[in-house]
């Protein structure tokens, strides 16, 4: 004879633990700031890298390209896991459907700038002509396309985490939430505009973009 469990029992015994959103949401915290982490070091100590004038996709290029190729396909794969614990924390709250999904597709876009390499630039690496190239390659274009799509969910995920923590009366947050996308959502205007050192201000507006989520990730973490 066998047992019928109730719709309660049932939805109990397929819902998350808590544990595992913990975990979760320590993949969401980890994962942006380690790219920014590799990204600056190997910006830091390349030769012939400036980063007032090279964007830090210039990294993917040369006899090292593989650690910054790397670093986009593994912070990209860890963003998408991350979301998952980010849509379990915010489930039923205002934000709670678009903020995860932008998050997801950021680390789409991350996943998909690293497979595609962006053309050699203004003598990086070390030999290569200045300025930028007469004609660029087919996966230079899908690079800045994916680069794109990340930085574009970035802004708008960091906008809804706004919108969401000014709802929940959390007025500091929702002010960080607002400033980091602008942030992003200037430093990339100035730099697709031609601005001087352009590269620098899209790397801090991405960076502040990251860096925020993350905590906002830690914060929800703290509740599991």
């Amino acid at each position: 004879m066998t047992s019928v469990q109730s719709p309660a029992q049932t939805t109990a015994s397929v819902a998350p633990s808590p544990a595992s959103t913990r975990s979760l949401l320590t993949v969401a915290v980890v994962a942006q700031p380690l790219w920014a982490a590799v990204a600056l070091a190997q910006a830091a100590t390349r030769e012939g890298y400036d980063i007032t004038r090279h964007p830090l996709s210039a990294l993917s290029n040369g006899s090292l390209g593989w650690i910054q190729i790397t670093d986009f396909v593994l912070a990209g794969l860890l963003t998408v896991v991350g979301s998952v614990g980010l849509r379990r924390a915010l489930r039923g709250t205002p934000g709670g459907t678009w903020a995860p999904r932008l998050v997801r597709i950021s680390g789409i876009g991350m996943i998909a700038a690293g497979a595609f390499v962006m053309d050699p630039v203004d003598g990086f690496p070390v030999g290569t002509p200045d300025g930028t190239p007469a004609a660029l390659s087919w996966q230079s274009y899908a690079h800045f396309a994916a680069g794109s799509v990340t930085f574009t969910a970035l802004i708008a995920a960091c906008y809804v985490m706004g919108h969401h923590f000014g709802r929940a009366g959390q007025r500091g947050r929702a002010v960080g939430s607002r400033v980091a996308g602008t942030t992003l959502l200037l430093g990339n205007g100035w730099a697709m505009s031609g601005g001087t050192a352009g590269t620098l201000t899209l790397a801090v507006g991405v960076i502040t973009a990251m860096i925020w989520l993350s905590v906002v990730a830690g914060q929800y973490r703290r509740g599991f």
